[in-house]
C-alpha cells in the first residue's frame, strides 16, 4: 500500500511538471506570435485613422460628356532604415517594374545632395494616379510577405515595421476635351499646404461656382489594423463615408457647342479676325445652347500665349457697339410713344452738323426716311433725331431697363458693367445723339444678348444661363437660381414692332445674307471704330450682328455674333463678317433640328426664286437683244456717215481739180488747136 502510494505521487509529480512545461511551452509560443504580430504593425499604435479626402465636383454638359472632373493623386514614401540591406536590390527591382521609374532613378531619391544615404522617410515618386497607387499597395504588401522590410525601433523604443506607404497627396483637375467650351469654362490652380494640394477654381465656371464644387465632406476609417498595415473591419471599427462636391449640369449640348466653335475658327480664318464670339440661346429661358470664341485653349496645358485668351470676354470685355444699339433707342422712343413706325424724318442727304465741331453722317443718302427704314438703311441722322424727341432722363432709365450699365447675371466667374451716360449728360444733344448710334458708351457682349432677347420674347430680357442643375453624390438634382434675374425692358406692343422692323433689316436691310427659307430671321448689324479712350479711335473694328431665329414649331433662339478686328479687306463691315457668320450658326441650328424650316415656305421661296431668276433671264434676254438692235443701228449710222463722207471727199476732189484747171488756163490761155497734146 505504502508503495503503491509513493509511486503514484512520483507519477503525479512527473505530470505536473510536463503539464507545466507544455504551459510554458505555450505561453512562451504565444508571446512569440505576439511579439511577431506586434513588431510586424505599420504603426506604432493599435488604432490608427484612414484618411479617404472628398474631391471637388465634376462639370457635364446637358448630352451627358464629362468637361470637367477630379482625380487624386498619390505619393510613395519608404522609410529608408526599413529596407533589408541583403534585400535592397530586390526592393529596387520590385519597385521600378510596378512604377515604370528607372532603378537608377529611384537609387538615386535614397541619397541626399551631397550623395550620403538618407537616414529618414524617402519620396519614391510624386503625383501617382489612382491605377498606380493601386499596384504599388499591392506590392507593398507582396514586399512584406518577402520580409523586404525589417523591424526599426520608433522613439517610444517599440520595435515595428515601416514598410512601403502610398499617401494620398492631392487632387488634380482633368479636362478630357482639352479647349472645347474654354475660355467660358475657366481653369483652375493648385494650393499646396505641403501635405495636400488642393484644387481652386481660377475662372470662368469653375470659379463662379466654387462653393458649389467643393460642397464637400471627407471620409475616414478608425480601427486596428493587421500585420500587413490594413485596418479591420470589425465591431470596434468606424468610419464615415465621404461626399463629393456637387457636379455641374449645364444647358450647352456638345455636339451643338463644337460644331459652333468649328464655324468660328473657319470664320476667323476668313476675316483675319483676332477672335469671334458667339452664343445662341433659348429667348424665353435664357438657355445657353452655345457659348464659343474661336481663341481657345486647354486649360491643363495653358501656355504663354494663352495668357491674353484666359478671361472670358462674354463678360469682361466692354465696348461700342455702335448700330446695334439703334434699335434699342427706338423701342425706347417707341415705348414713350414719342415716335412710330411710319413716322418721317428728314435726314438732310445723309449729313447734319448740329455744331461747328460735331457732323453727323450717313454712308446711304437720303433725303427722308420713316422710323422703320432709319433701322433698315442705318441713318445715324434718323435714330440721333429720334432721341433727341426723349429726355435725358427717359433715354437713360430707357437703356438701363434692357440692362445696359449693369450686370446681365451671366454665371462666370466676373462681369464688367461697362457703362452709359448719366442722365444729366444726356439732356446734351451731341451726348444723347452719339449714344443714341452706340458710341460714347460700352457694353458687353452678355448684356447685348440679353437685351436682344426681349425683341423675341415680347418685351421681357432674360439672364443668360450657362447652368441647369446640380447633382450631389446620390445623384439628387438641386436647381441654381440666377443672381440676376429677367425683367421687362419694354411693352410686349413696342418688342413686337422692333421685332418687324429687325425682320425688315434681314429682308431688305444690310442683314439680307441672313435669310433662311422657311424660319424668321431677324437682326441688326453694327459696323464700329475701336476706341482708345482719350486718344481717339484706331483704325480697327468691331463688327456685330445680334438678332434672332424662330420657326413655326415654337422653337426661339436668340443669337449674338461679335467679330474683333477683322484683318482682310472689306471684312470690317458686319455684313461681310458677323452676318455670314450668324447664318452658319443657323445651319448647324437647322442640321441638329434646333430649327425646323417651314418645307412649304422653302417651296414657295424656292417658287419665287425661280420666277425671279426667270424673269431676270427673260431681262437679260431682253437686254441683249436690244444691245444687238443698237448695235445695228449704230453700225448702220455708221455705214451712212462713212458714205457721206466719202460723197463729200469726191466732191471737193472734183471741185478742187475743176478749180485747178481754171486757175492753169488763167496763167496760160492757149488754144487746143494750138496745143492739142496738152489735153
Amino acid at each position: 500500500m505504502g508503495e503503491n502510494s509513493v509511486a503514484f505521487q512520483r507519477r503525479s509529480t512527473k505530470l505536473l511538471i510536463l503539464y507545466t512545461l507544455l504551459i510554458l511551452l505555450v505561453a512562451v509560443f504565444l508571446g512569440s506570435v505576439w511579439r511577431t504580430i506586434d513588431s510586424d504593425r505599420h504603426l506604432p499604435h493599435q488604432t490608427a485613422t484612414l484618411h479617404d479626402r472628398a474631391v471637388r465636383g465634376s462639370i457635364v454638359s446637358a448630352d451627358g460628356y464629362t468637361l470637367s472632373l477630379p482625380h487624386k493623386t498619390y505619393r510613395a514614401v519608404v522609410y529608408a532604415p526599413s529596407i533589408d540591406p541583403t534585400r535592397r536590390a530586390l526592393f529596387l527591382h520590385l519597385f521600378s517594374i510596378y512604377s515604370h521609374i528607372p532603378e537608377a532613378e529611384i537609387a538615386q531619391a535614397f541619397l541626399n545632395k551631397k550623395g550620403k544615404p538618407k537616414q529618414g522617410y524617402v519620396t519614391l515618386a510624386q503625383q501617382l494616379d489612382t491605377g498606380s497607387a493601386i499596384h504599388l499597395r499591392a506590392l507593398a504588401y507582396r514586399l512584406r510577405r518577402m520580409r523586404v522590410f525589417r523591424p526599426t525601433q520608433n522613439r517610444r523604443g517599440i520595435k515595428v515595421v515601416y514598410g512601403l506607404d502610398i499617401i494620398e497627396s492631392g487632387e488634380q483637375r482633368e479636362f478630357p476635351l482639352h479647349d472645347v467650351l474654354e475660355p467660358a469654362l475657366g481653369y483652375i490652380q493648385n494650393h499646396d499646404d505641403g501635405k495636400y494640394v488642393e484644387v481652386r477654381g481660377a475662372k470662368g465656371l469653375e470659379r463662379h461656382y466654387e462653393t458649389i464644387l467643393t460642397s464637400r465632406q471627407d471620409g475616414w476609417v478608425r480601427g486596428e489594423r493587421d500585420v500587413a498595415g490594413i485596418i479591420l473591419r470589425n465591431g470596434t471599427s468606424r468610419q464615415a463615408q465621404r461626399r463629393d462636391g456637387h457636379n455641374l449640369h449645364l444647358n450647352i449640348p456638345l455636339s451643338l457647342q463644337r460644331r459652333v466653335e468649328v464655324v468660328l475658327d473657319q470664320m476667323a480664318q476668313e476675316t483675319g479676325a483676332h477672335e469671334i464670339l458667339a452664343a445662341v440661346m433659348e429667348s424665353h429661358t435664357g438657355k445657353l445652347l452655345a457659348l464659343a470664341s474661336s481663341r481657345r485653349f486647354d486649360p491643363a496645358h495653358i501656355r504663354q500665349k494663352d495668357v491674353e485668351s484666359l478671361n472670358p470676354k462674354f463678360a469682361e470685355y466692354p465696348y461700342e457697339a455702335g448700330s446695334v444699339i439703334k434699335p434699342i433707342t427706338l423701342s425706347i422712343a417707341l415705348d414713350h410713344h414719342k415716335v412710330t413706325p411710319e413716322s418721317w424724318f428728314d435726314v438732310h442727304g445723309g449729313k447734319l452738323k448740329i455744331s461747328e465741331r460735331f457732323t453727323i453722317s450717313d454712308d446711304e443718302v437720303f433725303d427722308s426716311l420713316t422710323a422703320t427704314d432709319i433701322i433698315v438703311h442705318s441713318s445715324n441722322v434718323g435714330i440721333s433725331q429720334i432721341a433727341w424727341r426723349l429726355t435725358g432722363k427717359q433715354f437713360h432709365d430707357g437703356l438701363d431697363a434692357f440692362g445696359l450699365g449693369r450686370p446681365s447675371g451671366i454665371d462666370l466667374s466676373r462681369e464688367l458693367h461697362g457703362g452709359i451716360k448719366s442722365a444729366q449728360k444726356l439732356r446734351h444733344k451731341v451726348d444723347r445723339a452719339n449714344q443714341a448710334y452706340g458710341y460714347g458708351m460700352t457694353v458687353t457682349f452678355a448684356q447685348l444678348l440679353k437685351a436682344y432677347s426681349a425683341f423675341n420674347n415680347d418685351g421681357v430680357a432674360v439672364t443668360p444661363r450657362i447652368l441647369d442643375h446640380v447633382t450631389d453624390t446620390n445623384g439628387t438634382r438641386y436647381p441654381v437660381k440666377p443672381k440676376y434675374g429677367d425683367h421687362r425692358a419694354v411693352s410686349t406692343r413696342t418688342a413686337r414692332q422692333i421685332h418687324t422692323i429687325l425682320k425688315e433689316v434681314v429682308k431688305r436691310g444690310t442683314g439680307v445674307k441672313a435669310q433662311y427659307p422657311g424660319l424668321e430671321v431677324g437682326g441688326k448689324t453694327g459696323t464700329a471704330h475701336i476706341s482708345h479712350g482719350r486718344h481717339g479711335y484706331s483704325k480697327q473694328y468691331h463688327s456685330s450682328f445680334y438678332g434672332f431665329a424662330n420657326d413655326d414649331k415654337g422653337h426661339r433662339y436668340t443669337i449674338g455674333v461679335l467679330v474683333i478686328k477683322p484683318s482682310r479687306p472689306k471684312m470690317y463691315f458686319a455684313s461681310k463678317s458677323a452676318v455670314p457668320t450668324f447664318r452658319k450658326i443657323v445651319d448647324v441650328l437647322v442640321d441638329q433640328q434646333y430649327l425646323q424650316p417651314n418645307l412649304t415656305a422653302i417651296a414657295r421661296q424656292e417658287q419665287i426664286a425661280r420666277a425671279k431668276e426667270l424673269r431676270a433671264l427673260q431681262a437679260r434676254k431682253q437686254r441683249e437683244r436690244t444691245r444687238q438692235i443698237k448695235a445695228r443701228l449704230k453700225a448702220q449710222r455708221e455705214a451712212i456717215r462713212r458714205q457721206a463722207h466719202q460723197r463729200k471727199r469726191k466732191s471737193l476732189q472734183r471741185h478742187h481739180q475743176t478749180s485747178s484747171g481754171a486757175s492753169r488756163q488763167g496763167r496760160r490761155p492757149v488754144s487746143r488747136d494750138a496745143a492739142p497734146d496738152m489735153f
